[in-house]
């Protein structure tokens, strides 16, 4: 079974029904029928919580969360191993330290797919397997 790690920029397209979401959608219907396995790393979680909260305000943050919950994710811990793993991403291959998160659980988590918005990955698409979504 494949698990889809996703990162903000993914959610953040889901929400915004921009370019992508109808991948995100399909993805998220196969982690709800057990067809595949869909997760985020807490630090990424933590991201589009903040994000969305800035563009929409707390009532606009509290709706968003709700209804990401229909799907039922998994939030993976940024436990002390992770943290370190990501820093040395982070440090080795100059790399926004959020987004190392996600490409460290996508390099952690066997048969997985990073799916993500975010270009700035393709410098580091040798470490792991990357799905882009559409550019915007």
């Amino acid at each position: 079974m494949t698990t889809f790690v996703l990162d903000s920029s993914t959610i953040l397209r889901l929400l915004d029904s921009e370019p992508g979401a109808d991948r995100v959608e399909e993805i998220l219907t196969a982690h709800m029928n057990q067809s595949a396995e869909a997760i985020i790393s807490a630090i990424q979680w933590g991201e589009v919580a903040g994000l969305v909260r800035k563009k929409h305000g707390v009532a606009g943050q509290i709706r968003a969360l709700e209804d990401l919950a229909f799907f039922q994710m998994r939030v993976v811990p940024a436990t002390e191993e992770r943290a370190v793993r990501a820093a040395t991403i982070k440090e080795d291959r100059k790399f926004p330290y959020a987004d190392a998160f996600a490409l460290e659980l996508a390099i952690d988590t066997s048969n997985s797919v990073l799916v993500t918005a975010d270009y700035d990955f393709k410098k580091v698409d040798d470490m792991a397997r990357i799905e882009f979504l559409p550019i915007k």
